[in-house]
């Protein structure tokens, strides 16, 4: 890793830990946030697909990215820590693609709770990481159908306790499109940076 490459990583990081305890509500004095929140695994295994799903903007539609490496990863918002830290990666992976490589990549970020998480909210949370991750929602409907695409789980968890009231359980797989919109590698959670990059990068065919 090149010196700049070292000084980015830690700045993120630095700023990750930061943003982490500035976000998550606060808790009762004493309590310990949510121990044990894990990742869920696969509902089934991921075949991958188009889906419609909002954002700020307008609609979006998976197959109007062709061309594009695309990365999808189903979370939400007021995820207290592994939606941040895959994020967070995958911010890092972005911030490493030359210009020229970074247009041509998009990364979804599918919220399952779409309750609380409107395309506002979205759009401010998806903006912290990098401005080429889009967060999109729907109804409850259309963001089941999408999940079912790609084998993610995901469960609302009672947290009657918490600010918060109810934390999702999700899995944090992150999918990898390839221009043609085919499913090309489903990575886990929180995959490293560098392996992130070189799985854009695996992708971005030189014409």
């Amino acid at each position: 890793m090149s010196r700049t490459a070292l000084i980015v990583a830690i700045l993120v990081l630095t700023g990750l830990l930061v943003w982490l305890i500035a976000w998550e509500p606060s808790e009762k004095p004493g309590k310990v946030s949510n121990p044990g929140h894990l990742p869920l695994e696969l509902a089934a295994p991921p075949a991958g697909g188009d889906f419609i799903l909002d954002a700020a903007t307008g609609p979006v539609d998976l197959a109007n990215l062709r061309g594009q490496v695309v990365l999808v990863y189903f979370g939400y918002t007021w995820c207290p820590d592994i939606c941040p830290t895959n994020l967070a990666f995958i911010a890092m992976a972005l911030r490493e693609l030359t210009p020229a490589e970074l247009a041509r990549v998009r990364v979804l970020f599918v919220s399952v709770d779409p309750e609380r998480d409107d395309v506002s909210r979205l759009a401010g949370y998806a903006a912290h990481f990098h401005p080429n991750i889009l967060g999109v929602t729907g109804t409850a409907e259309q963001v089941a159908q999408a999940a079912s695409l790609y084998g993610a789980a995901y469960r609302k968890t009672d947290q009657s306790d918490s600010a918060m009231g109810y934390l999702i359980d999700h899995s944090a797989y992150t999918y990898v499109l390839d221009p043609s919109g085919h499913l090309a590698r489903t990575l886990e959670h929180a995959t490293a940076p560098t392996e992130i990059l070189a799985a854009i990068r695996s992708l971005l065919v030189t014409d």
